[in-house]
């Protein structure tokens, strides 16, 4: 006996005649993502496999130790989240703070207050210390506040992007091991680009984001664990209140165990590893010494120009320069024409800084001399013309 299933007609009214997809080629200049590089959407295009295939499992290894070493730690516990930078900037918090965890946070820009947030979710009891946007702190703050509020995770960006301000990390991860505490950083805009040794530092939870210093397409993001919080983690008295990034469970996939969790984004993982083998094949050092000489390229070109820059120089990002608006100048207009005219993006300002600065980035594959030129020739016409 056969059983007969009716269905209702399809409407037509939900019917859409989608169009080919064109999407225009930009020059992304500004606080990410940055272009990728070609060989790196090669990689990309590729036909995916299996998650579990024997060759993904070895593709997976090598990601892992790539991430290593453009980081610069022996961390295990190293892989890449399968989401956006925000995912591993949640992951961090997820895995590594209880209710009623005291967590500290540096502000100085629109992620600390993100990292805030974030922590109240997971029921931390959230302390902070502020510094106006573009300042840093230092080692004397951080051990004043230290003292006063005795945290267990102490959280800082290292590379702030709404202000382009780079925070020095020597000597903090000590000043954490005194006070038992331990040491988060935000690396979403220094990955691959800046001077970065996690292990050295004694930094204990990181993470970043593949569109940036990598130049590779968002959506695979850099997150790693010390010894030293996966042994907080392993003492929880309480899971994790995020599934998805339960490291617990992730590192049986990662690890040794290799049991399913969830379908990885397996293109992306091609992407990614092409974008750190990229990196790897220039030379860490080398890349460094890259992003920081076209950035002094770009600030010696504004200061041609007449424009200043928001954050002093020793402080100051080679991967995303926040360029102070002058007075009078309509910000979000200098930044439409500039796309409009000459199809290059940058930035505007973010929170605290909307409408007083733009933000120009200059990351991985767009860190080159020649789009130096592009932009600062583009904005004086655009300036002129405004």
């Amino acid at each position: 006996m056969s059983l007969t299933v009716s269905r209702p007609n399809i409407n037509n009214k939900f019917r859409i005649t989608p169009k080919a997809l064109d999407i225009p080629v930009r020059l992304l200049l500004g606080p990410g993502p940055s272009n990728s590089n070609p060989d790196v959407v090669a990689a990309m295009n590729r036909q995916p496999i299996g998650h579990l295939d024997p060759a993904y499992l070895d593709l997976m290894d090598e990601v892992q130790a790539m991430m290593r070493y453009v980081w610069q730690t022996e961390n295990p516990m190293t892989l890449p989240i399968s989401g956006t930078g925000s995912a591993a900037m949640e992951a961090t918090l997820a895995n590594a703070v209880e209710p009623g965890d005291v967590v500290l946070v540096g502000i100085n820009g629109y992620f600390g207050n993100r990292l805030v947030d974030m922590a109240g979710r997971y029921r931390a009891d959230v302390r902070s210390i502020s510094k106006p946007w573009g300042e840093v702190f230092s080692l004397e703050e951080l051990r004043a506040a230290m003292e006063e509020h005795r945290p267990a995770i102490l959280a800082l960006v290292h590379a702030e992007t709404s202000t382009g301000a780079r925070q020095p990390l020597e000597g903090v991860g000590d000043l954490c091991k005194e006070y038992d505490c331990l040491l988060l950083i935000d690396t979403v805009t220094s990955m691959g680009a800046v001077p970065i040794f996690l292990d050295e530092w004694g930094v204990d939870m990181a993470y970043s984001c593949s569109q940036k210093g990598l130049s590779c397409p968002p959506g695979s993001s850099p997150f790693t664990m010390s010894e030293r919080a996966l042994q907080k983690m392993d003492k929880r008295q309480t899971k994790v209140a995020n599934w998805y990034l339960d490291i617990s469970l992730l590192r049986n996939y990662w690890g040794k165990g290799r049991t399913y969790h969830h379908t990885a984004p397996v293109n992306m993982t091609y992407a990614i590893r092409e974008a750190l083998r990229l990196v790897i094949e220039e030379g860490l050092e080398n890349s460094w010494d890259r992003h920081q000489k076209t950035a002094e390229q770009l600030w010696d070109g504004l200061a041609e120009m007449g424009l200043g820059c928001h954050v002093p120089k020793e402080y100051r990002l080679p991967t995303l320069t926040t360029v102070k608006v002058p007075d009078g100048v309509d910000a979000k207009a200098v930044t439409s024409k500039m796309l409009a005219d000459h199809n290059i993006e940058i930035g505007n300002g973010l929170g605290e800084l909307g409408g007083k600065v733009w933000r120009i980035g200059l990351m991985g594959y767009n860190s080159q001399p020649e789009n130096v030129d592009r932009v600062l020739a583009a904005m004086a016409k655009v300036m002129a013309e405004i």
